[in-house]
């Protein structure tokens, strides 16, 4: 991006929650805190001041597949936010009391989600809808599987997935390839070839509908849906892509056009796309007064049915098209989000996709491309439904799921 005043870096490490046992369920992002709080040459102070202290902005995050570190600053800092990262990544102490530090403040993190109701109704959905799978563990881990990671697990941890057969070294902005390749060489070339990871085993299919409630004394009530989706290298993916818009994407999206403008029912719905390298979900979450949430239901359900009957119109279908393809290029503008796109692209699909032939492919989608899909992806019998809150019970919304 050479008229960018700035530069985004990232190095991805292959590994994610998916990939843990469930003794050390969290260890991912245990390890992704410890890389920020000290090197053999930085403190964990001076990691922070020489990022920030430019302007600049450094931090991480785990998925379920994945564990990203990432910085951006202006151009002429690029050596020394890549410098910082790299060493991060390589030479980090582990030390002992930052290790007990940091087991309590994820510990904080863990009760903030819960105390936060729109927040754990998706932790309680995620363990639902992938149940008896690693998937359906919170990232974050437990309590009880944070308070068992011991500095031997982190340190074996660190040395069989951080290496050089599940690192990317990504950059955005304006940079120079040849320039990146010399610095990948100079701080990451001694990192050791490692073995390759092991493909965690596809979730059960999912055949009847669940529910899961918790009830809390709040004035709104949170309320989750996910369908069983599709993975991330199946080819109905543009259609499903473009379906999550149709229903839940932005404001003119069906759902939101039902749900808070002509019923008032609730200030937001949305939908998600929830995709991994081999499943996924579709999900549609909204808050609301607890009384309403039959009513809601049953037209959540009604739009999803009649989507799957009758799929979209050309117009309606064009402008789904249009807004995915305008705000995708919108975001694209950003270094940060170019660098975003680079890793995750190597890392689901050993290569770069370039956007274009994303755009020209979600150009081709037919409105019955959307009612099929739409038919097979928001299917009843792979429902699973979250609530946290004042509301009906959990036999009552499954009769209004079956019968509805």
């Amino acid at each position: 991006m050479p008229s960018s005043q700035t530069v985004a870096v990232g190095i991805w490490a292959a590994v994610g929650a998916r990939h843990e046992s469930a003794r050390v369920g969290g260890i991912s992002h245990f390890l992704e805190h410890l890389l920020f709080k000290g090197t053999k040459k930085r403190s964990a102070r001076r990691i922070s001041e020489e990022v920030e202290g430019v302007g600049g902005d450094l931090n991480a995050y785990t998925a379920e597949e994945r564990t990203c570190y990432y910085a951006a600053a202006s151009v002429e800092h690029l050596g020394r936010v890549t410098d910082v990262l790299c060493d991060m990544y390589r030479n980090s102490r582990l030390d002992a009391g930052e290790i007990e530090r940091e087991r309590g403040v994820i510990a904080e993190e863990i009760e903030m989600i819960r105390d936060e109701p729109a927040q754990h109704v998706h932790e309680l959905l995620t363990a639902e809808t992938w149940s008896g799978s690693s998937l359906s563990r919170p990232i974050t881990g437990t309590k009880k599987s944070l308070g068992s990671i011991t500095r031997s697990d982190l340190k074996a941890y660190l040395s069989t997935n951080y290496h050089a057969g599940r690192t990317i070294l990504t950059a955005a902005g304006a940079v120079n390839h040849d320039e990146i390749v010399s610095m990948a060489s100079k701080l990451l070339g001694g990192l050791p070839k490692g073995v390759a990871l092991k493909k965690p085993p596809t979730p059960q299919p999912q055949r009847t509908p669940r529910v899961v409630t918790e009830t809390r004394d709040t004035q709104q009530t949170q309320l989750a849906l996910s369908f069983r989706g599709i993975g991330a290298h199946d080819p109905r993916r543009y259609a499903v892509s473009l379906l999550h818009v149709l229903l839940g994407g932005n404001m003119s999206s069906r759902l939101f056009q039902e749900l808070r403008e002509r019923r008032g029912l609730c200030y937001s719905v949305s939908t998600a796309l929830s995709t991994h390298s081999d499943c996924g979900a579709f999900e549609i979450s909204l808050g609301l007064d607890g009384e309403k949430v039959e009513k809601a239901l049953g037209l959540i359900l009604k739009e999803c049915d009649r989507i799957g009957a009758k799929g979209p119109s050309k117009s309606e279908l064009k402008r789904a098209c249009d807004y995915s393809i305008g705000t995708s290029r919108m975001a694209l503008e950003r270094a940060s989000t170019q660098n975003y796109r680079l890793g995750t692209s190597l890392l689901t699909y050993g290569k770069i996709v370039p956007p274009e032939q994303v755009y020209e492919r979600l150009a081709k989608v037919t409105p019955e491309e959307i009612r099929k899909v739409a038919s097979q992806v928001l299917n009843r019998r792979t429902l699973c439904l979250a609530m946290v809150g004042p509301g009906p019970s959990k036999v009552r919304l499954l009769r209004l799921i079956r019968k509805s």
